[in-house]
């Protein structure tokens, strides 16, 4: 193995500086969690009385864990840049501007999180309106995978925005994982987003969505291109505001905008921009049928 380290390059990491750690964004989350939504995740309940106490512990948990692994996205993002590695005692005035960067970071996204929930609390009403079957608030924080998602995507976003590498992604692909929703922390998401039943969902990183829309399974808003010189570029779609997507659609490019207050059917392929009020559907080819009627079998179309 020592001689593969030394042959096979490219995945091995035994020179850099420390890497985030996975461990380390699972607790992350879990943390911001528990403030975001007070009392969900949590088996004993939480009281006015010492919600100060509890609350202040969690933030300080996630102040001092976000500040290391931020100074480690730093650190990694300087090495990328070609400017003097942060992972020698040597070096310890770039060790300590990481560090001054990386609590900068950390302080601006603990001070935007009550207007993450703010936000949130809009997305967990959108879902809470948008799906009859949804008996009440708490069942859409526990149980729907799309409200968990979003709440995440909004706090990696804030990360993205602020060019922190590496970190961001992890918290995403850590709610990938787990539900099957795959949101770059660079796409741009409105108000009141909703996404039913989740499963499969994929926006991509120059995405632009606008407020009150609502996604179904299976939804890709994805690049026209995968051409690498156009990393740079906006290849996802723009989604205006008050739009609907059924499951399985597909679209693509960053030059396609879907218009506002639109309908776009399942398993639709858009490659190209939709006018406002549109209503976009596949048009059934023949089906046939069969019935029985007695003994005999009959076909019929629909």
């Amino acid at each position: 193995m020592l001689d593969s380290y030394q042959k096979v390059g490219g995945i091995n990491h035994l020179d850099g500086p420390n890497l985030p750690s996975r461990d380390g964004v699972e607790s992350i989350i879990r943390d911001l969690e528990s403030i975001v939504f007070p009392g969900f995740q949590e088996s004993d309940a939480h009281h006015w009385t010492d919600l100060r106490y509890s609350i202040s512990e969690s933030i300080n948990r996630v102040c001092r864990n976000l500040i290391v692994e931020t100074q480690r996205s730093i650190c990694f993002r300087r090495r990328m840049k070609g400017t003097v590695p942060c992972d020698t005692l040597s070096e310890r005035e770039e060790l300590e501007s990481s560090r001054d960067e990386a609590e900068r970071v950390v302080f601006e996204l603990l001070e935007a999180l009550p207007g993450i929930r703010r936000r949130v609390q809009m997305d967990v009403e959108a879902a809470f309106r948008g799906d009859p079957a949804s008996k009440s608030h708490e069942e859409v924080i526990l149980a729907y995978p799309g409200v968990e998602a979003i709440m995440i995507h909004r706090i990696a976003h804030e990360l993205w925005t602020r060019n922190v590498p590496l970190l961001p992604r992890m918290m995403s692909e850590s709610l990938h994982g787990r539900t099957g929703i795959d949101i770059h922390p660079g796409a741009s998401i409105g108000d009141y987003f909703f996404i039913d039943h989740a499963t499969g969902v994929v926006v991509g990183e120059t995405t632009v969505i606008g407020q009150n829309v609502k996604i179904y399974q299976g939804v890709t808003l994805g690049a026209l291109s995968v051409k690498k010189e156009e990393a740079n570029t906006k290849r996802h779609p723009t989604i205006e505001d008050d739009v609907t997507i059924y499951a399985g659609a597909t679209i693509l490019g960053g030059e396609t905008t879907v218009g506002a207050g639109s309908v776009i059917g399942g398993n639709v392929w858009i490659t190209s921009s939709v006018p406002p009020g549109s209503k976009v559907y596949n048009r059934p080819s023949e089906y046939i049928t069969r019935k029985r009627d007695g003994g005999a079998v009959h076909d019929f179309q629909i």
